[in-house]
């Protein structure tokens, strides 16, 4: 009996000892917050990555529509195009950078549908019925805008879209696309270095 109770005596000293050593605590410590933290760090690397992505597109974008809109930018579209697209994969090389242009008359008529007759009242327009083509596209279009920089005094619509992979895999961990797609638009005005282009529509009736 003696030695059972000094055997209960000694084990409950030693499980008094192990509930007072603070060895090892740090490591366990940081084992269950650094999770946490890496989340936090690389979140934020990343949030500022695509901060800067778009800083550079928005500063790109703007100086390219404005040399656009000069009459020298009739002829080297392509070339401004390349410098946009070489400021954008000096920050992210894996970027993949498209490009469009819509020209319009006047600021009126940015995203305006084409005219077309409403035969059925129904408000929007079915393939049975006529139509203004003022593109020359041959088809009724929810945008009136035509390809390209357009003439003297034609407003531009200038489209610029970075798609590129995230530097790290959260996004994918956390169901939300693997890669960032961001789309920058600026809208100005050619110069007036000739006289404007009048625009004239094609009635069309299938």
């Amino acid at each position: 009996m003696a030695w059972r109770a000094m055997h209960h005596r000694f084990r409950r000293l030693r499980e008094r000892a192990l509930l007072r050593d603070q060895r090892g605590v740090s490591a366990v410590e940081f084992g269950l917050t650094a999770p946490i933290l890496f989340l936090v760090v690389f979140g934020t690397l990343q949030v500022a990555q695509g901060y800067y992505v778009r800083t550079v597109l928005t500063g790109s974008i703007n100086a390219a529509a404005r040399k656009s809109s000069l009459q020298s930018g009739q002829t080297n579209s392509t070339t401004l195009d390349t410098l946009v697209s070489n400021s954008i994969k000096f920050v992210m090389p894996t970027a993949s950078v498209t490009f469009t242009r819509k020209n319009y008359a006047e600021f009126s008529a940015v995203g305006t549908p084409e005219d077309f007759t409403d035969t059925n009242k129904n408000g929007t327009y079915d393939s049975t019925e006529c139509f203004v083509d003022m593109n020359g596209n041959g088809v009724w279009d929810a945008d009136m805008g035509k390809t390209g920089l357009g003439g003297a005094n034609d407003v531009v619509v200038y489209t610029v879209t970075v798609s590129y992979k995230q530097w790290f895999g959260f996004a994918k961990m956390f169901g939300l696309p693997e890669y960032q797609t961001i789309p920058q638009t600026t809208i100005l005005k050619n110069q007036p270095f000739a006289t404007q282009s009048t625009r004239t529509g094609t009635s069309i009736c299938p």
